[in-house]
């Protein structure tokens, strides 16, 4: 990894605020190799450089960080593991569980949870309608579906009281008028992440009542 990546990366947490010790500053340098690496014989995800990954992927995922209490969180569509292993690796007290049906996907989330030593992610290859487990008290997607199914598709997974968290580039207005009646909008907040000067939101979503 270069000098430059490396500082691209520590700017870009400063930017965001986010103060970030060495362990956790090694472990996303440590996670970008990976990804880049496997990315070559894999195809896991469309951006390619390094530059791009630390920006797309990294400080992306990073942004949403403030909005993450846990302690129970589910990445649904987790892909290669994005938000889930950025924000487990500079949340380490939060638990976070990986969910996608895409083989090589997951088969990635395993080896960098091994080589990356992360005690609390655990990945699991499923289709997200088939998924049973405890109750999460968070659930997140990354541009995983349109707003109407993935509350649909996760509602068995979030316990009550609990929160969708959606991560959105330009916000459809008719997605979220395509919402049930019994989900309310908590909060849409405008992420700024350093390098992108695409459009980036987060939606907190909740049960009414």
């Amino acid at each position: 990894m270069t000098a430059s990546i490396d500082r691209q990366l520590e700017d870009g947490l400063a930017q965001l605020e986010i103060s970030a010790g060495e362990p956790a500053l090694q472990r996303l340098l440590e996670l970008l190799a990976l990804l880049h690496k496997w990315n070559r014989a894999y195809n896991l995800t469309a951006v390619r450089s390094l530059n791009e990954m630390v920006v797309k992927h990294v400080l992306d995922s990073a942004a949403v960080l403030p909005a993450i209490t846990g302690p129970r969180l589910l990445d649904v569509g987790a892909g290669p593991g994005l938000p889930g292993l950025v924000l487990a690796i500079l949340k380490p007290e939060i638990d976070v569980t990986l969910l996608d049906s895409n083989g090589k996907k997951v088969r990635f989330q395993r080896q960098a949870i091994l080589e990356l030593g992360l005690g609390n992610v655990t990945p699991v290859q499923q289709r997200v309608e088939r998924f049973v487990a405890a109750e999460f008290d968070q659930v997140i997607s990354r541009a995983f579906a349109s707003l109407a199914d993935f509350v649909t598709m996760t509602d068995h997974l979030l316990i009550e009281g609990g929160e969708w968290l959606a991560m959105k580039g330009r916000i459809n207005e008719d997605e979220l008028a395509d919402l049930s009646a019994s989900i309310v909008l908590r909060e849409r907040r405008v992420l700024k992440v350093p390098g992108d000067s695409a459009d980036r939101h987060l939606l907190r979503l909740e049960r009414t009542g």
